[in-house]
């Protein structure tokens, strides 16, 4: 099914090699898309269908004239260099036609998911003083509440209709001004430099309000590594990331790299609660070649009968977002005959840490170092830890690879936690195996000290979900008088399964089974469901917050 050749034959060669050549002047939308338009007007660039069965295809072509289209409205509305641009929209053309007219105006775009509330629109209109907010009828109405108490906020834009005292991409289609299509007019004092701003991200943390990420024009070089080495991508491939415009799992795979190598974007825009067994049928039909989606996700297709669907066109799948169970990996292997390839990251950075083809697959490992980035573990003094040992992800910043974070805006306090002596550390806690194999431990505050014992999450959960009965699991310290904390899991069970001290007792000792027996959960909770970050994380804290505060109560 899979093919020989990669994009990387030899990890220890490419990595002594491998380097981005990042210009003084960098712009993604003139120098890739207008780019590939120039070299072949006719190459795909996006393949775009719904739930109601519509479909459309844009080339690189008409792209570049969208989106110049785009910029010249964007002008005539008082975006130029520099001005902040919230973008909200669903999975839609217009996402991708607007980020690429700001990225070629020089102004700062923001990406956000539709699921946001007012109070969260609020927050960052004003947090980031936004201009401009960009978005669909559907949440302009959240828009028009907040409006008045952003005092930053000069023009609202809406892509799929008209709306009294909003901009209107429609309209400006029916009535364009007299330019043309097929250029944006860019003084050249107004031509970006890879070093300035591009991109603002909105942490979606499991603690805390969200912190403003900063990326520049370099950001879409450093996702070359992303698409090129960790998600095996060529020109004539169709990729298909399943993931929120919001997030920045869409830069990892559904614009920058992916355009870059020169590949197709597959885009299926669904509506509300996401439903796993759309996704098979489409990876059959559309003949998708590379298939990328968080775990979360993952567990949802596995659950489905994988023998009725053809794979043949698929040959090659990655997963990010959160640690790849060995369970997961193992069903899908056997109804897919591919193996999954975990990359880790974040919002401050492109994928870091991956198995890449050329590399073996250790089922749970988080794989090797990027090529182009040079990652350590660090002690808490800042200095390189063992073998085995635990420790921080460091990321040298002598120089800063293509793709890291520029700084968190206006927050002092968190740039100075992060970045240390030349290094930016992620506050995820592994340790490196023998063969120099990353391994996920767990987020510096999920990790958990019982009895003198340090419990990583992740492990835990893990030997959890390879119990028949379970569906998904998370796992927290909770407070105890005589260990100070002890491990409590709450657990989602499978379809066929209910809650009973019975089931209790067995999944405990399938856990002291499968790992370490100072690690099995000392107290199960069953849930419906558990809570999770509009991303799709685990939002531990939570379930920590409150155990706490139940015990606070107790006492």
């Amino acid at each position: 099914m899979g093919e020989d050749q990669h994009n990387m034959e030899n990890y220890e060669q490419t990595t002594a090699t491998f380097s981005i050549e990042v210009p003084e002047y960098f712009n993604f939308g003139f120098d890739v898309v207008d780019a590939w338009a120039k070299k072949d007007r006719n190459k795909l660039a996006m393949i775009w269908a719904n739930q109601q069965g519509e479909e459309k295809k844009f080339s690189f072509l008409d792209m570049s004239n969208l989106s110049n289209q785009a910029a010249n409205v964007l002008l005539k509305y008082g975006i130029n260099k520099g001005d902040r641009v919230l973008i909200m929209l669903p999975r839609i053309p217009e996402w991708w036609i607007f980020v690429v007219a700001l990225i070629k105006l020089g102004a700062v775009f923001c990406p956000c998911p539709t699921m946001l509330t007012p109070r969260d629109i609020k927050y960052r209109v004003n947090k980031g003083k936004f201009r401009m907010v960009i978005t669909n009828l559907e949440n302009s109405g959240k828009v028009e509440e907040i409006c008045n108490e952003c005092p930053t906020l000069t023009c609202r834009f809406v892509v799929d209709g008209e709306l009294d005292g909003w901009a209107s991409w429609p309209y400006e289609l029916l009535y364009p001004a007299p330019v043309s299509h097929h250029s944006v007019s860019i003084p050249d004092q107004q031509r970006t430099k890879s070093t300035d701003p591009m991109m603002i991200y909105f942490t979606s943390g499991t603690v805390g309000e969200p912190k403003m990420v900063l990326h520049n024009h370099a950001h879409p070089l450093g996702q070359i590594v992303t698409a090129r080495f960790w998600q095996d991508i060529r020109h004539n491939d169709l990729h298909f990331t399943v993931t929120d415009t919001g997030w920045a799992k869409c830069g990892w795979g559904k614009i920058f790299g992916q355009w870059i190598e020169g590949a197709c974007l597959f885009v299926y825009n669904f509506v509300g609660k996401f439903n796993a067994t759309e996704v098979l049928p489409l990876l059959e039909r559309y003949q998708i070649t590379t298939f990328c989606c968080p775990p979360t996700i993952y567990r949802m297709l596995i659950l489905a009968d994988l023998d009725k669907f053809d794979f043949s066109s698929l040959r090659h799948c990655t997963s990010a977002g959160e640690p790849l169970n060995p369970e997961v990996i193992r069903v899908w292997k056997e109804g897919t005959g591919l193996t999954l390839r975990e990359g880790y990251g974040q919002s401050e950075t492109c994928c870091c840490v991956a198995e890449f083809p050329c590399l073996e697959v250790k089922p749970g490992s988080m794989g090797k170092p990027s090529p182009g980035w040079n990652v350590e573990i660090h002690d808490d003094e800042g200095k390189p830890v063992g073998v085995r040992e635990e420790g921080r992800i460091a990321i040298s910043c002598n120089p800063p690879p293509p793709g890291l974070i520029v700084e968190y805006i206006d927050n002092p306090e968190e740039n100075k936690k992060s970045f240390v002596n030349g290094w930016y550390y992620t506050g995820d806690k592994v340790y490196k195996d023998e063969d120099g194999y990353f391994w996920f431990i767990g987020r510096d505050d999920d990790v958990i000290k019982s009895s003198g014992y340090r419990i990583g999450p992740f492990e835990v959960e893990s030997a959890l979900i390879e119990h028949p009965s379970v569906q998904e699991a998370a796992v927290v310290g909770v407070p105890d008088r005589i260990r100070g904390l002890i491990v409590k899991a709450f657990v989602v069970l499978n379809k066929g399964y209910e809650p009973s001290e019975t089931l209790v007792k067995e999944i405990k000792s399938y856990v002291k089974r499968t790992t370490a027996p100072y690690k099995y959960p000392r107290e199960i909770e069953f849930v419906t469901e558990l809570p999770k970050t509009h991303s799709g994380k685990i939002r531990r804290a939570e379930l920590r917050e409150k155990e706490l505060q139940k015990y606070r109560e107790f006492k």
